[in-house]
């Protein structure tokens, strides 16, 4: 970590008027907000944050569970709920500030939530399973509340049950919980409607327009159950964000834009380079359905519909979305910029394997070096506190004390100037450098 100091990094302090820092000099040093990070309570830390009532159930539970991911074990584990080892990690990277989805498997779950869709719970479990996440929303409150004004924390809801989806998104309103809440998908065999359903989901829209909470969709919470076949899983790999994708058309479709101009919906770890090239794909249906030939098939099947809506499918994602762009390449810089640099959110993905934790200020290089400071800013910063609510004057003493200068990030990173082990990372692939032996 490069700094020039060696006192604690000082604490935020609040400041309920955020606003943008002025345009940066070479020697300045970015804010950086990691808009995608990962994090979760170990398996028993949760206990303390059950009702009395699941209390002999979940001891029962926990007895006979096997957590099945190697990164939620042992050492690598305790990133995602040691406070003072993620502060020291982030700040090394550079990062002052996160936005925290969740990572490891709540009480009464068969996995987390963010892989694939969980078997769909029957009668029996849905309430169990209700009882596991809230859990987790109230320990990730106490996790933020750690680091005031550093972690916007994301609120887990389940779709089976709209009343307590509700109350539960305006409980982490009212304790904290910034970040917003995390949409889960509704794929096949999810036992929830589609989420372009017109009435189903239309409390959950209105809350979340209402208290100004963000509806963030992760890539992974919306892919349909995998198999364990090696042919699963490489499927899975494939087409996961493609299910991610799915969200926006959804709600497009449904006409949750239309009727909630104020809800902003986040694409997290989805890429960058697929958008535009989708855009212009639905506006021309959009088009062709709305506003063209009469007697054409897409008229014939969309005109109802699609007739009533006020703008095109590029509009309102301007208007209402934006991109968490996880690892992003340099390679997609130019589709980033004709999304608009407005819309894009830079992120680590710590402490994912392919996040770019401890190579982040070179993956910064990788991605941004050639591209306008003022535009990198808003990518690091200006979006994520425009999104979320961060105090971007509150955090600008923790930049200035361990964040990346900006002549740093403009200095071209060197092919296969890292360790091998830096590829892991999508945005470093081609950095990296086999050992001699």
């Amino acid at each position: 970590m490069t700094t020039d100091a060696t006192a604690p990094a000082p604490t935020p302090a609040p400041n309920p008027n955020p606003g943008p820092a002025p345009a940066p000099a070479p020697d300045d040093r970015y804010i950086v907000i990691s808009a995608d990070c990962h994090g979760g309570g170990n398996l028993r830390g949760y206990r303390p944050y059950l009702e009395n009532r699941w209390l002999d159930d979940f001891d029962a539970w926990a007895a006979g569970y096997t957590v099945p991911y190697d990164d939620l074990k042992g050492d690598l584990g305790g990133r995602n709920w040691d406070s003072d080892r993620r502060l020291a990690d982030l700040e090394a990277d550079g990062i002052v500030a996160e936005v925290i989805y969740p990572n490891t498997v709540p009480p009464f779950y068969p996995n987390n939530s963010l892989v694939e869709q969980p078997p769909a719970p029957n009668a029996g479990d849905l309430e169990r399973r209700w009882a596991g996440l809230r859990a987790h929303n109230r320990w990730m409150a106490d996790f933020c509340a750690a680091a005031p004004g550093r972690r916007a924390g994301i609120c887990q809801i389940m779709l089976h049950d709209l009343d307590a989806a509700v109350a539960e998104v305006r409980w982490a309103k009212e304790n904290g919980l910034f970040g917003g809440v995390l949409l889960p998908g509704a794929p096949p065999g999810s036992g929830v409607p589609s989420l372009y359903d017109p009435e189903y989901y239309e409390p959950l829209w209105s809350v979340c327009e209402e208290l100004d909470m963000p509806v963030n969709h992760h890539s992974g919470s919306a892919a349909p159950a995998a198999g364990e076949r090696a042919e699963d899983k490489v499927i899975l790999l494939l087409e996961v964000t493609w299910w991610a994708h799915r969200a926006f058309t959804h709600l497009l479709v449904g006409g949750v834009f239309e009727r909630h101009p104020g809800l902003r919906l986040v694409l997290a770890e989805q890429g960058t380079a697929w958008v535009p090239e989708e855009l212009a794909r639905l506006d021309y249906f959009f088009d062709r359905m709305g506003t063209g030939t009469a007697d054409s098939q897409e008229a014939v099947w969309g005109k109802e519909l699609v007739g009533g809506l006020s703008l095109r499918p590029s509009e309102f994602f301007a208007r209402q979305v934006r991109i968490g762009a996880s690892f992003l390449r340099g390679s997609e810089v130019p589709a980033a910029s004709r999304i608009g640099f407005d819309k894009i959110m830079w992120g680590s993905d710590y402490p994912h394997r392919e996040g770019s934790h401890p190579y982040s200020r070179e993956a910064l290089r990788a991605a941004f070096a050639g591209v306008a400071p003022v535009d990198v800013e808003r990518m690091l910063a200006g979006n994520a506190a425009t999104t979320y609510g961060f105090d971007l004057d509150a955090l600008r003493p923790l930049a200035d004390w361990f964040g990346p200068r900006v002549a740093e990030v403009a200095e071209p990173l060197k092919p296969a100037s890292l360790p091998i082990e830096a590829e892991m990372c999508p945005a470093l692939i081609g950095y990296g450098k086999e050992e001699s032996s």
